[in-house]
């Protein structure tokens, strides 16, 4: 699936132009639906000042909710590539925020998972090791690791995701981050993280397999990769809920 090619398409929606993936099915697991509008009937107030509506007050839909506000509680326009937007949006203040912490993923981490970091890899229960590199796809949908061998692990097939700081082992008591794709358990900082460990079902297999990522050479280039991957998978997580 990896190597189907990704079209991509530009689209009018009532919120702006779109630049989307040709077959839906291949949407970035980063990224969110437009919402529905809430219908111009329903809302004769602004849903964050409670200012009634009129002839000169008018209704303005935030892009990222598809809430109802004035024009004062729904001025910003932002980027949502989320959403794919070619354009900034209008969006609500509450949401504009959201999106503003986003961009930093976007322009930071996220370059950094798609350029790639090197480590010792361990598949399974076995106790060979083998040095590669692993990047992140560029439609964000696969964990490429390469080395004398290839494989490729689907982000949307990861149940689990451990980060370890140096000198831990799993299941060690300092063990401090831990972020599970399914379910909104623990949070910590990254800025020590020595290696990884994924659990992820392979496709074709319902089976659960282990994947542990630990630092070689470059640990400082490790460390950041691992931190933006710990941040990729909040908005994996984030994603899924909404």
């Amino acid at each position: 699936m990896s190597s189907v090619p990704d079209g991509k398409k530009l689209v009018r929606s009532p919120s702006g132009l779109r630049m989307v993936p040709e077959n839906g099915a291949f949407n970035s697991p980063f990224s969110l639906d437009e919402p529905q509008w809430v219908p111009d009937q329903e809302c004769p107030r602004c849903m964050q000042c409670d200012s009634k509506f009129d002839f000169i007050r008018r209704k303005h839909h935030c892009r990222r909710c598809g809430r109802c506000f004035c024009n004062k509680c729904c001025s910003n326009k932002v980027a949502l590539p989320r959403m794919c937007f070619v354009d900034p949006v209008r969006q609500c203040a509450e949401c504009s925020l959201l999106s503003q912490k986003e961009a930093e993923f976007y322009d930071k981490q996220l370059r950094v998972l798609l350029a790639g970091g090197t480590f010792g890899v361990t598949l399974g229960t076995t106790e060979k090791s083998e040095t590669m590199t692993c990047r992140l796809s560029t439609n964000h949908r696969y964990l490429f690791l390469d080395g004398e061998s290839h494989f490729e692990v689907e982000l949307s097939r990861i149940s689990s995701m451990q980060i370890l700081p140096d000198g831990t082992s799993p299941g060690e008591s300092d063990v401090h981050t831990y972020t599970s794709l399914l379910d909104s358990h623990g949070e910590g900082g990254t800025s020590r993280a020595s290696g990884m460990i994924l659990h992820y079902k392979p496709m074709g297999s319902q089976d659960v397999q282990q994947l542990r990522l630990e630092a070689t050479e470059d640990k400082k280039a490790a460390s950041l990769w691992l931190a933006a991957m710990h941040k990729a998978a909040k908005l994996l997580y984030e994603s899924r809920d909404q």
